[in-house]
């Protein structure tokens, strides 16, 4: 796990710590998970700039990649999932091969309480995403979206 200078960590938990990278002067607050959900590759796939706040028990769950950009707040019971099964009728859902997409959260977002953050989302510069949503689609920079799934809000003034 690479972890820059001048971040506090509380026990956290990783099952591959070489595909977590932590920027400067990030806080990340107890029972994190990084489970990068693939076999042994190079890495990292988990990316975290600096100047981050990382509330409790926030779930990385990567296959693809994410990377939370610089000073950006995610409140506590986070999730992130960037892959999922395949859906196919007739075929069982299990061998299906996974459907993925890269996480993005561009610089200064903030996220709320429980939210989840699903596969090929970017969350635009400045925005801000209500708690308990449920973020399916790409969310333009400085607006605010909430609800299951996350629909737009209004912008940022």
């Amino acid at each position: 796990m690479k972890i820059a200078r001048g971040v506090s960590i509380s026990k956290l938990y990783t099952n591959w710590p070489h595909q977590v990278s932590i920027g400067e002067n990030c806080i990340l607050e107890h029972g994190i998970f990084f489970k990068y959900a693939g076999i042994w590759c190079n890495g990292p796939s988990i990316c975290i700039e600096e100047d981050v706040f990382i509330g409790a028990y926030c779930e990385f769950n990567i296959n693809c990649g994410i990377t939370i950009s610089k000073h950006s707040n995610i409140a506590s019971g986070c999730k992130f999932i960037d892959h999922d099964h395949g859906t196919i009728a007739g075929i069982l859902i299990g061998p299906q091969p996974s459907i993925k997409g890269p996480i993005l959260l561009e610089k200064d977002v903030w996220l709320g309480f429980n939210v989840v953050v699903l596969k090929g989302v970017t969350i635009g510069e400045g925005s801000v995403v209500a708690a308990g949503a449920v973020v399916t689609k790409s969310i333009p920079a400085n607006q605010i979206w909430g609800g299951v799934p996350a629909k737009f809000i209004k912008n940022r003034i």
